[in-house]
């Protein structure tokens, strides 16, 4: 169970080596949570994350988990749920594609669609049903603010997690009242490996900082978190640009 500040005892990690994640898990356990499990492809990346986990004190798991492989979400993620109760469950798996690459084969477009949004969503609903089952838990989501409006530079990536965004929202209201807490985190641009080399965008954070705002959505149990929170005012102002303008701005 989770204490008087909302800080999980357990949390399940899918997308185990995601830097966001591992931030987030770094910061939880330091407060409180003392087990964690971190689902994702086997690899020494995740060996090495779980140990660096461990090394924090933390009762620390991994489990095979691959987004691109749905059928086997219920029973994978079903064993861990056997375990024990979850308090929190992290989606923070995607891809972010490379734009030119992906108009130009079609395939690989739709590896970041299944990955980002239907892997996704398979996730979300094998987790949600375990966590309303238990009565209590939540299920936070890392989304983007790439997900609020497609921009030509990366509308693969966008329209997925706007898909994703869209799909969460509605499963936060299916859930409410349930004891499940259902929270979506929108980004901007994070530094971290999955965008080294991109030329870096106006009010970008860090790991660290969508961490720090991840916990702090936990204590006030919000339904959605910006991070930085001046992005909610932008990406409010630019959702109403008309799209000739829009088609012209540098973004």
């Amino acid at each position: 169970m989770k204490d008087a500040f909302g800080i999980p005892q357990s949390l399940l990690v899918l997308g185990g080596t995601s830097e966001i994640a591992l931030a987030t898990a770094r910061r939880l356990v330091a407060r409180r949570t003392r087990t964690v499990w971190l689902a994702g492809r086997p690899s020494p990346a995740l060996d090495e994350a779980a140990a660096g986990l461990r090394a924090l004190g933390a009762d620390t798991r991994t489990v095979p988990f691959d987004a691109l492989d749905p059928t086997a979400h219920e029973e994978t993620l079903g064993k861990v749920f056997a375990e024990g109760d979850i308090d929190m469950v992290l989606l923070a798996f995607g891809i972010l594609g490379d734009q030119a690459r992906d108009e130009d084969d079609p395939m690989s477009a739709v590896r970041v669609a299944q990955t980002n949004y239907t892997g996704a969503v398979s996730a979300s609903l094998v987790c949600a049903r375990a966590l309303q089952s238990q009565g209590h838990g939540s299920l936070v989501v890392l989304s983007s603010v790439a997900g609020e409006r497609a921009r030509r530079a990366n509308f693969i990536y966008g329209s997925s997690k706007a898909g994703l965004d869209a799909f969460t929202q509605g499963l936060g209201d299916a859930l409410h009242g349930t004891g499940v807490h259902v929270m979506i985190v929108r980004p901007g641009f994070v530094r971290s490996k999955m965008t080294a080399g991109l030329v870096e965008a106006p009010m970008a954070t860090t790991p660290g900082a969508v961490a720090q705002a991840i916990e702090t959505g936990l204590r006030r149990r919000s339904e959605t978190v910006w991070v930085p929170g001046t992005l909610r005012v932008v990406m409010s102002a630019l959702r109403h640009v008309p799209r000739p303008v829009f088609r012209r701005l540098p973004v």
